[in-house]
């Protein structure tokens, strides 16, 4: 199995042990200086002790849904839809990985918006999504 195969599966496993909740399985990726960033609140979080830690007190009902992940050598990128609680937020996980461990991860979080009724007759349904105009 190649360098890049591996690291896909790594990934994957990541998400499905977040799903099932498994702290330890989901947070093997990470190297243990590893940082994680969230710009839009400004966040660092620094090692892999302190991830997990900031992960397990969340204190919402959590569920991932992989949409896609692609990548190749130490860049990885995984587009999710987490749910919180019933909500639904886009997310776009950015893995930088070293020794084939998370060095670095930038996450960014969007929740869903309603299409522009303008932009209606430009636009297509991406797969298995319905567009809903504001």
């Amino acid at each position: 199995m190649d360098a890049d195969t591996r690291t896909r599966a790594a990934i994957e496993e990541h998400w499905r042990a977040s799903e099932r909740g498994d702290d330890v399985a989901e947070h093997a990726l990470y190297a243990d200086d590893a940082v994680l960033d969230y710009p839009q609140s400004g966040e660092r979080y620094r090692g892999r002790a302190a991830i997990s830690a900031q992960r397990g007190g969340h204190p919402a009902d959590r569920h991932f849904a992989v949409g896609r992940i692609t990548g190749g050598g130490d860049l990885w990128v995984s587009e999710c839809v987490i749910t919180y609680d019933g909500a639904p937020t886009h997310t776009v996980s950015v893995m930088e990985f070293s020794d084939g461990y998370v060095v670095h991860e930038t996450q960014y979080f969007a929740a869903p918006f309603a299409a522009p009724a303008w932009r209606a007759a430009l636009a297509e349904p991406m797969p298995g999504r319905d567009i809903t105009t504001a």
